[in-house]
């Protein structure tokens, strides 16, 4: 696998999208595909579906195309998909209850081991997974290890716990809470913007009705 410099974070980002092209394509018993193909799926061009393969390796063949499995494996090694990691998430309410609860996360390599929340209403579990006192998260972090840190919480709250996260020594945060967080280069923040999406759903909407 080439040595990764400089790859754009363009790339980056559709390299989750090509893993999931390809495991589409394995579940249907394909077993080899051209950039064609791919290109078609995902609606970008062959020639940009081969560049950015291109910066990690040379993954296909001239006349043969890519090895439908090989490829979805090497694409896990890069996200880094071939490990495991434990997740807890902070903020029982509806978005972290269904975040726990949703079992394809264990099947990707995601194990959420723990939620937290400042007002459990009497309950032990969200899911299958457990549910403690937000106070107990200091402890429990010194027993586990925690990978990643969802935060599904109101804004207000977010930068406080992210320093908290940080105190803790987590090296991700996966942000629900509708706030931007940055926390310094030494911590890997995503953070989710659902009215985005959204507001992409309308744009692109829009512009199909305008083309008729």
């Amino acid at each position: 696998m080439k040595k990764r410099e400089k790859i754009s974070e363009a790339v980056i980002k559709r390299l989750p999208i090509y893993y999931h092209c390809l495991k589409w394509l394995e579940n249907d018993g394909i077993t080899r595909v051209s950039s064609n193909i791919i290109s078609g799926m995902l609606n970008v061009t062959a020639s940009q579906v081969r560049q950015d393969f291109s910066n990690f390796g040379e993954f296909g063949q001239q006349g043969y195309g890519y090895d439908v499995a090989f490829l979805k494996n090497q694409i896990a090694a890069i996200l880094g998909l071939d490990k495991r990691y434990n997740v807890i998430v902070i903020g029982a309410g509806r978005i972290g209850e269904a975040l726990a609860s949703y079992k394809g996360f264990k099947n990707e390599g995601f194990d959420f081991i723990a939620a937290f929340d400042i007002d459990t209403k009497g309950r032990d579990m969200i899911g299958d997974v457990p549910l403690y006192h937000y106070d107990k998260l200091e402890e429990f972090a010194k027993d586990n290890r925690i990978d990643i840190a969802v935060i599904a919480i109101p804004a207000e709250s977010c930068k406080e716990v992210a320093a908290f996260i940080k105190k803790l020594d987590i090296k991700s945060i996966w942000n629900f809470a509708p706030v931007f967080l940055y926390m310094g280069e030494d911590i890997a923040v995503e953070n989710i913007n659902m009215s985005e999406s959204l507001f992409m759903l309308v744009y692109k909407a829009n512009n199909l009705i305008k083309e008729k």
